[in-house]
């Protein structure tokens, strides 16, 4: 990201806000589209600065809608967009008292997904939309084919091929409670834990869909998916004021089975279209293909056995 519009972005939106647009700026954490950064004032006063490029330009959006939900989120000083970068000036929430646990997320996904579906949310996944995803992922691996990446992936077209065929019948009951804001990326490290409560945080992917992805989402992806833990998460949210039709059958597949494997395909179409669009870096594709894979045979194994 060019460096002289994130230093006029951080300047301009201090200065909307109040602040001193001249801040020391502490880097935080970097990614290859984002980072974070903390912001010193004189005097002592505090902010966090947040910047990314497309496409994760709306995350202002998301965290606006959330607050007018009344979502415990961090308070926005201020944000703005130029030359495709958006950046954002946050309150400073200092270090977390402890890790949120499984009944934090629980409580946490109950108040987020009281969120009506919003167009102010540039992705509506419904039952249409999750029909659509194995084809897009399909797309995406025949473009890598073609400019000589990805090779050897028939095991990939065949997965994905398997659950093209089997989108239609899986993606219903998609928009059965609860559906509307989705997270997308909602795991105990996105939930802070402080003196005063919680808040959430990382609205980046944040997108109008069925609430069971967050949930899917919750325990991460790094094991193979467990249905088991997350119907006790299901079971959870329900206790906690969620709404009762986060248990019922879904494409003719338990809540639980038919979270996991579609939050799986969403995630592995999401992976494919950075590697076309927004990193195409071939370095990171041996990372992007170890992902893949065990995000497919998660998601074979349960919409399309």
């Amino acid at each position: 990201m060019n460096e002289a519009t994130v230093t006029r972005l951080c300047a301009q939106i201090c200065a909307a806000a109040g602040f001193d647009s001249a801040p020391k700026r502490e880097p935080m954490r970097a990614w290859s589209l984002s980072a974070v950064e903390r912001l010193h004032f004189p005097g002592g006063a505090t902010a966090i600065f947040k910047y990314a490029a497309e496409p994760f330009t709306t995350e202002d959006q998301a965290l606006m809608l959330a607050a007018a939900y009344g979502v415990p989120v961090p308070i926005l000083y201020g944000s703005a967009v130029s030359k495709r970068i958006l950046g954002m000036v946050m309150e400073d929430l200092g270090r977390p008292v402890r890790e949120a646990d499984d009944r934090d997320g629980a409580e946490a996904a109950v108040r987020l997904h009281a969120v009506r579906a919003s167009e102010l949310l540039p992705i509506t996944l419904g039952e249409a939309g999750l029909r659509r995803l194995p084809t897009r992922a399909l797309a995406h691996l025949d473009y890598l084919r073609q400019v000589g990446r990805w090779a050897h992936t028939d095991d990939i077209a065949d997965m994905l091929a398997a659950l093209e065929t089997a989108a239609s019948a899986r993606s219903q009951g998609a928009e059965l409670a609860p559906f509307g804001l989705c997270h997308s990326e909602f795991h105990p490290s996105s939930l802070h834990i402080g003196e005063s409560g919680w808040r959430l945080l990382d609205f980046a992917r944040a997108f109008n869909g069925p609430g069971l992805l967050d949930l899917a989402s919750w325990p991460g992806t790094l094991e193979v998916a467990d249905p088991v833990r997350a119907g006790d998460l299901i079971d959870s949210y329900i206790a906690a004021g969620g709404h009762r039709d986060a248990q019922a059958r879904r494409g003719g597949l338990s809540a639980e089975s038919w979270a996991l494997g579609w939050h799986r395909v969403w995630i592995t179409e999401w992976f494919m279209d950075q590697a076309v669009h927004w990193i195409a870096d071939p370095a990171t594709d041996p990372a992007y293909l170890t992902a893949v894979r065990r995000h497919l045979a998660d998601a074979v194994r349960l919409l399309a056995p």
